[in-house]
C-alpha cells in the first residue's frame, strides 16, 4: 500500500489528491511511477521479491489548474536491461473533480497501448482564404509541436505530421526532435457541403526507416469551425483507428487507490483574519480560566476519517499563530478529562493524538534524524541476520558459524540477542545525550503534557499506581508515534532513499519493538505475548531507566537560560534550506564540451541564494542569487545520457543569461530540488514562461534545431509543480482555507453539538453567532471571487478538441 498526497498549491486555487494503493502484480521487483500529464514526479521504493508490494509512502504535490490525468505506472526492476512495464492506472481529473469524497478501490492495471501513450501539443492555424466568387480554400498551418513521447533510442523521435482534409494528405518530417518546428502552409479545397461532418485531421508520428512507423498524436477539427480564423495549441489524443490486442481484465495485478482531489480558491490574507482571531482567542481564553468552546466544538464534530486532516491545518495554523504549544495544552486538557483510567491515556486516535503526531512530524524532523541516522544508517550497511522468534529462525539465512559447523538455533539466537543490544544501547545513548539539541517548543510541548498529567493523577492513595503515568504520557507520543514508526519504516521519515530488505525489515522489526516496549515501560506485558522477548528483558529494564531520566531532563530544558538552547527555536519548520552533493556544470558562453562537464559539488540552498563548493565545509563557493533565477526546469535525456539533469537559468546585472546544469541521483531527488528551488523562486516577478528542454551545441539547440542561442523556448515552463516537504514554510492562508471548508461543512452539526452535547459539560459556546458570521461572510467572498472569474472567462475562447 503506498499513501501519496499529492496536492496543489497555486493563486487563487489550491487542489489536493490524496491517494492510497496497493499492488497484486507479477513482478517480483515492483515499483511505480507515479505522473501528472506524462511528468514523471514520484518513483516508489523498489519492493524486492514479492508478488503483493507494499509502498505505504506519502507525497504531497502542488500542481498548476490545468492538469488533465494522474497516472500510475507499475514496473518491473531488472539490473540488466530495462525495466519492463506492467500496466497502468490513469484517472482523469473529470473523474476526481465528479467524486469530491474521491475514489476508494482496487482497479485493475491496463496494458500499456503504445497508441495510447499521447503526450504534447501542437501549435496550428487555421483560416478560410477567398471572398465572392472566388473558390474558397481551407489553409492550415503547421507550426510546431513540443513534448512529443521519446520513441526512439537516441531519446529523440523524427516526427512527420500527417495532415489530411477532403480526401487529400500532406506530410513533412523532422529529424531528431521531440519540439520539432515545421512551419510550413497545406492549402485544401473547402468543401462547405460537409457541414459539422467535415474534419481537418492532423497527425504526428515519428518516421523509422526499418521498422513500422509509431504514432505521436492526433487532432481533428470539424468543418464549422473554418469560419473564423484561430490559432491555437491543440493537445493530441489517442489513435482511435488502431487497437492491440488486450489481455483479459485483471491479469495484470491490480492498485487498491484512494485518491482524492480537492480545488480551493485561497484568498487573501485579510479574509481569514477574522477566523484566525477567533480560534486565537479560543485558545488564548483557557489562560485566563476560561472555557475553550470552539476548540471543543471542532473536537466534538470531528469524525474519525477526517481526524487526521483537521489535526493537521490546526497544527500549521497555530504555528503561524505563534500559539501551537497553548493549542495542544487545551486538547491535553479535554483528553485528560475525558481518561478515567491512565492505561488508555492518548492511546486512542483522538483530535489530541493525531495532533501532536502532527507537531511531531512538522517540528522535530531534524531532531528525529539527527537522533536514528547513525543506528539507521549502521543497521543498513550491516545487515546482519537477526531473530529471536524459533519459529521464524532460518538456518540457512543466518550462515555457518566456522568453516565446517552449521549454526544452531541457539547459537542465532544468542548471537541476535547480542546484536539487538548492542543497537538498543546505541539508540539508548543516542537518545540521552539528544536532550542538549531536541527542539525547544518540543521541550516545553512535553513539561505541559508532563504537568497536565501528573495534576490529573496525582491522588497520594494511588501515587504508586500512577508513578509512571506521566513518563508514559511523554514516550506514548515520543516512543510509540514517533521514534518507533520511524526505525520501521525509515523511509517513510526521509531517512533512507530506498525500503529496507526482507533482513534489515526484521531487524528494524525487532528494534522497534524493544523501543515500543521501554516505552511502554512494562516487560512483563511484552514477555507474556511474545515470550522471546525475555532474552531482552535486561537490556529493556535497563533501557525504561535511562528514559525516565532523559524525560526528566527533556522536560526540564524550559528553564535553560542557555543562549544556545534558546535558538534552537531554529530547528522547527518554516525554514527553506536544502543541502546535498551534486555533479555540477555551468556555462555561460562556453561551448559545450565533447566528454562528461560535470564535476562534484556541494550545493546548498539557503533563504536567499544556491551557493556550491568543492567540500562541504569550504570557505571559498559560488552562488547565484534566487531572485535572478528566471527559470528550473528538466534536460532531455539525450543532452547528457542522464534522465536526472535539471538545469537553472538566471540572469545576471549585464542582462546576460547563465544556465548551472545539476546531476541528480534519482528522478526523486531531481525532482525534490526542482521543488525547493521552484518554491524558493516562486515570487521572482522575471520568470519566463518557455525555455529549451536541450542544449545549445554545435550552433544550434539539441530541441527544436533552432540555430539562435538567444531563441524563445520551444517547450512551456512548469514552475508551479512542487512537492510539499516537511521543512517547508508555513501557509497560513491555505490552512485557514482548509479549516473555514472544515468548519462550514460542520456548522450544522456545530450548533447541535453546542446546545445538546456541551450542556451536559454545563458549557456554554459563547460568541458561536460570531463564528457563523465570519464563516458567511467568507463564504460570500469566495462567492464574489467566483462570479468575477466567471465574467474574466465569459468571452474566452474555448479549446477546440474532439
Amino acid at each position: 500500500m503506498i499513501l501519496i498526497t499529492i496536492a496543489q498549491k497555486f493563486l487563487p486555487v489550491c487542489s489536493n489528491i490524496i491517494v492510497n494503493f496497493t499492488c497484486r502484480t507479477g513482478s517480483s521487483d515492483p515499483y511505480c511511477i507515479v505522473k501528472i500529464d506524462n511528468e514523471a514526479i514520484i518513483r516508489t521504493a523498489t519492493i524486492w521479491k514479492t508478488l503483493s508490494p507494499f509502498w505505504g509512502e506519502e507525497y504531497t504535490v502542488h500542481l498548476p489548474p490545468y492538469f488533465r490525468t494522474v497516472s500510475f505506472y507499475v514496473l518491473d526492476e531488472d539490473s540488466l536491461s530495462r525495466d519492463d512495464v506492467i500496466g497502468k492506472v490513469s484517472i482523469s481529473k473529470e473523474v476526481l473533480t465528479a467524486k469530491p469524497q474521491g475514489v476508494d478501490g482496487w482497479m485493475n492495471l491496463t496494458e500499456i497501448d503504445p497508441d495510447e501513450e499521447v503526450q504534447g501539443e501542437i501549435h496550428l492555424q487555421i483560416s478560410v482564404l477567398g471572398y465572392g466568387d472566388i473558390p474558397r480554400k481551407l489553409c492550415c498551418q503547421v507550426l510546431e509541436a513540443r513534448d512529443l513521447a521519446k520513441k526512439d533510442r537516441n531519446g529523440a523521435s523524427d516526427p512527420f505530421v500527417r495532415v489530411r482534409y477532403n480526401g487529400k494528405t500532406y506530410e513533412s518530417v523532422v529529424k531528431k526532435s521531440c519540439y520539432p518546428r515545421w512551419n510550413e502552409s497545406f492549402e485544401f479545397e473547402l468543401d462547405e457541403t460537409l457541414a459539422d461532418t467535415g474534419l481537418l485531421s492532423v497527425e504526428v508520428w515519428d518516421w523509422d526507416l526499418v521498422s513500422r512507423n509509431d504514432f505521436l498524436g492526433k487532432v481533428t477539427v470539424q468543418n464549422r469551425h473554418f469560419l473564423e480564423s484561430l490559432e491555437i495549441w491543440f493537445r493530441g489524443f489517442p489513435h482511435v483507428l488502431k487497437r492491440h490486442t488486450i489481455l483479459k481484465e485483471g491479469t495484470l495485478g491490480s492498485l487498491r487507490l484512494q485518491l482524492r482531489l480537492r480545488d480551493e480558491v485561497v484568498l487573501t490574507s485579510s479574509h481569514y483574519k477574522p477566523l484566525t482571531e477567533l480560534l486565537s482567542q479560543s485558545v488564548g481564553s483557557q489562560l485566563n480560566g476560561n472555557w475553550p468552546d470552539f476548540i471543543m466544538l471542532i473536537d466534538e464534530t470531528t469524525t474519525a476519517e477526517s481526524r487526521q486532516e483537521v489535526a493537521n491545518n490546526l497544527v500549521k495554523l497555530f504555528l503561524g499563530q505563534g500559539l501551537v504549544k497553548e493549542f495542544l495544552d487545551v486538547l491535553f486538557k479535554l483528553e485528560l478529562e475525558k481518561t478515567t483510567e491512565p492505561n488508555t491515556l492518548f492511546r486512542s486516535n483522538s483530535l489530541a493524538s493525531k495532533s501532536m503526531e502532527s507537531f511531531l512530524k512538522v517540528a522535530g524532523m531534524q531532531y528525529l534524524h539527527r537522533l536514528l541516522g547513525p543506528i539507521i544508517n549502521r543497521i543498513f550497511e550491516e545487515k546482519k541476520y537477526v531473530e529471536l522468534d524459533p519459529s521464524k529462525l532460518e538456518l540457512k539465512e543466518a550462515g555457518c558459524a566456522g568453516l565446517h559447523r552449521q549454526q544452531t538455533e541457539s547459537d542465532i539466537i544468542q548471537q541476535s540477542s547480542s546484536l539487538l543490544q548492542s543497537y538498543l544501547s546505541e539508540l539508548l545513548t543516542s537518545i540521552l545525550q539528544s536532550a542538549s539539541y531536541c527542539p525547544l517548543l518540543i521541550c516545553q510541548v512535553f513539561h505541559q503534557l508532563y504537568l497536565r498529567v501528573q495534576e490529573r493523577f496525582s491522588d497520594p492513595d494511588l501515587q504508586a499506581a500512577h508513578s509512571n503515568v506521566k513518563f508514559i504520557a511523554v514516550t506514548s507520543f515520543l516512543c510509540l508515534r514517533f521514534i518507533s514508526p520511524a526505525i520501521m519504516s525509515p523511509k517513510l521519515f526521509h531517512l533512507r532513499e530506498k525500503h529496507a530488505d526482507a533482513r534489515t525489515s526484521r531487524t528494524l522489526l525487532l528494534l522497534a519493538k524493544a523501543v515500543q516496549t521501554i516505552g511502554n515501560m512494562d516487560t512483563l506485558a511484552c514477555c507474556s505475548k511474545e515470550p522471546w522477548m525475555v532474552c531482552l528483558q535486561p537490556a529493556i529494564q535497563q533501557g525504561i531507566t535511562q528514559l525516565k531520566d532523559f524525560i526528566t531532563k527533556l522536560v526540564s530544558c524550559h528553564k535553560s537560560e542557555d543562549l544556545e538552547l534558546q535558538t534552537r527555536m531554529s530547528l522547527q519548520c518554516g525554514t527553506m534550506e536544502k543541502e546535498g552533493f551534486l555533479f555540477l556544470h555551468r556555462t555561460k558562453d562556453k561551448c559545450m564540451p565533447m566528454k562528461s562537464p560535470f564535476k562534484k559539488y556541494c550545493v546548498t540552498l539557503s533563504k536567499d541564494t544556491l551557493s556550491y563548493s568543492r567540500t562541504q565545509h569550504s570557505k571559498k563557493s559560488s552562488f547565484i542569487s534566487l531572485p535572478k533565477i528566471r527559470a528550473v526546469e528538466k534536460v532531455e535525456e539525450k543532452c547528457f545520457g542522464s534522465a536526472n539533469v535539471m538545469q537553472i537559468i538566471s540572469s545576471e546585472d549585464s542582462g546576460q543569461q547563465e544556465t548551472l546544469y545539476l546531476d541528480c541521483k534519482s528522478v526523486n531527488e531531481l525532482n525534490h530540488w526542482l521543488s525547493a528551488l521552484r518554491k524558493a523562486c516562486s515570487h521572482n516577478t522575471n520568470t519566463m514562461s518557455c525555455y529549451h528542454p536541450g542544449i545549445y551545441k554545435a550552433d544550434r539547440w539539441s530541441c527544436c534545431h533552432q540555430k539562435e542561442k538567444s531563441d524563445p523556448g520551444c517547450d512551456k515552463t512548469r514552475h508551479g509543480v512542487t512537492l510539499q516537504e516537511w521543512y517547508d514554510p508555513l501557509d497560513a492562508d491555505l490552512e485557514a482555507q482548509l479549516i473555514y471548508q472544515r468548519l462550514r461543512s460542520v456548522k450544522h452539526a456545530m450548533r447541535y453539538c453546542s446546545i445538546n452535547i456541551l450542556g451536559l459539560y454545563q458549557k456554554k459556546v459563547d460568541g458561536l453567532s460570531k463564528l457563523f458570521s465570519i464563516l458567511q461572510d467568507l463564504h460570500d467572498a469566495h462567492a464574489a471571487v467566483e462570479e468575477e472569474e466567471r465574467s474574466k472567462n465569459k468571452n474566452v475562447f474555448l479549446e477546440l478538441q474532439t
